[in-house]
């Protein structure tokens, strides 16, 4: 059996609300953008509540060149524009790309549930005699998000997969790809989440009585909620001796993540469940709870979320845990692509230097006792991050990131 490698992250690509690209991104995370308005992708008619979070300046044929455009859905367009500015964020050009094994891991909420709301409100509005429409349906098949960016970069040797972990996905796909390189199974991996706004998701949350009024502010006294978002997060990530020979830049290293499902309640999160699951990726890692210097939380904005999640940290870290940021605030919650952004975020802080804010913020609510970093972004020295996804039914996810360091202090 070979030796674990260590495995970094090289490449970066993101749509979402408050920037789409690395260096826009970057940018809105430090001046803690929100990218929360009026929902434009359906309509909202009969909606108490009908702000979200798009995708906005979005130009696929920018970014795909080779499949035809009109034949995939949103979400497969989010997952290969994304995956190709990953790949040319690291530098990789297809001759390269050609003749590497690589695991190609797109975590999902809804895959393509938004071309399956239109198909259905056409099929109503004509009568069930009225066929189909084919074009539709075959945008429809979740796997396509992994095996439209393997065609669309000419991986002949690729392993495409999608997992449909809901909102803790994008960690999942990450702990997969992180898997197959560390273990020599492939020489890359383009691992990521993705999910285009839809009808059928936002009526699920607005039925819960769990849609914001105006802004999603996690962790707050006044929180109302969160807001549905879209978009898209992709990392590639390949060993340390495979970026060291292309002299590649290397944005974090990916040191350990955890998994676990309690089953304990379809929506709620247990306290017990998600600390546990931030020991097994701590453990994965090889780093001390002291040696945390942030954790990007889950923190949707909703009570049960917030006050489970907060005090879960506290059971993890002790009484002065690390700060802990909710990139929901500015982002919205964008399903599976969620805990993706969150580790693109996580990667581009422990770059950079800095720790992004928890926007929209008033007053910490007295029952989440941690340090939000309230609407401004602060310099920070990081060395680790802790980013978390938790999901319906009680599919945690946390994955842990360390600042690059030729030879490793812990």
């Amino acid at each position: 059996m070979n030796e674990p490698q260590r495995v970094v992250v090289t490449g970066i690509g993101v749509l979402s609300s408050i920037g789409n690209g690395v260096e826009e991104f970057t940018s809105a995370l430090r001046e803690g953008r929100c990218g929360a308005g009026p929902i434009t992708s359906f309509d909202t008619t009969g909606f108490l509540r009908t702000s979200g979070h798009e995708v906005a300046g979005f130009e696929p044929e920018q970014w795909i060149h080779r499949l035809p455009i009109e034949q995939l859905g949103r979400a497969t367009q989010f997952t290969v524009a994304a995956a190709r500015m990953a790949v040319q964020d690291a530098g990789l050009d297809e001759r390269e790309l050609a003749g590497l094994r690589a695991q190609i891991t797109v975590g999902t909420t809804d895959g393509e549930a938004g071309e399956l709301d239109r198909m259905m409100a056409e099929s109503v509005a004509k009568g069930p005699e009225h066929p189909a429409d084919q074009l539709v349906a075959g945008r429809l098949p979740s796997h396509q998000l992994a095996l439209a960016v393997a065609r669309e970069l000419r991986l002949p040797r690729a392993v495409p997969a999608v997992l449909g972990t809901a909102c803790a996905a994008g960690n999942y796909a990450i702990g997969d790809g992180f898997d197959a390189v560390r273990g020599g199974e492939a020489d890359i991996a383009i691992v990521g989440g993705a999910d285009a706004i839809c009808r059928r998701t936002f009526a699920g949350f607005s039925r819960l009585g769990l849609v914001s009024s105006d802004y999603c502010r996690p962790f707050d006294a006044d929180r109302e909620g969160l807001l549905t978002a879209e978009g898209a997060g992709v990392l590639v990530l390949e060993t340390l001796e495979s970026a060291r020979r292309r002299g590649a830049r290397i944005y974090a290293e990916l040191l350990g993540y955890g998994l676990n499902c309690d089953a304990h309640h379809p929506t709620a999160p247990d306290q017990a469940s998600v600390a546990r699951c931030m020991e097994l990726a701590l453990a994965d890692a090889g780093v001390k709870a002291a040696e945390v210097d942030l954790v990007s939380a889950h923190g949707t904005g909703t009570p049960t979320n917030d006050i489970t999640e907060t005090r879960a940290i506290r059971e993890v870290f002790g009484d002065t845990p690390p700060r802990t940021v909710a990139l929901k605030a500015m982002l919205g919650h964008s399903m599976g692509a969620a805990s993706a952004l969150g580790a693109a975020a996580s990667a581009i802080a422990l770059a950079h230097g800095f720790v992004p804010p928890t926007v929209n913020h008033r007053t910490t609510d007295p029952q989440c006792q941690i340090d939000c970093v309230p609407n401004h972004s602060v310099p920070a020295d990081l060395r680790v991050v802790v980013n978390n996804g938790l999901a319906f039914g009680g599919n945690n996810a946390s994955v842990v990131l360390g600042r690059h360091e030729e030879e490793p202090s812990r």
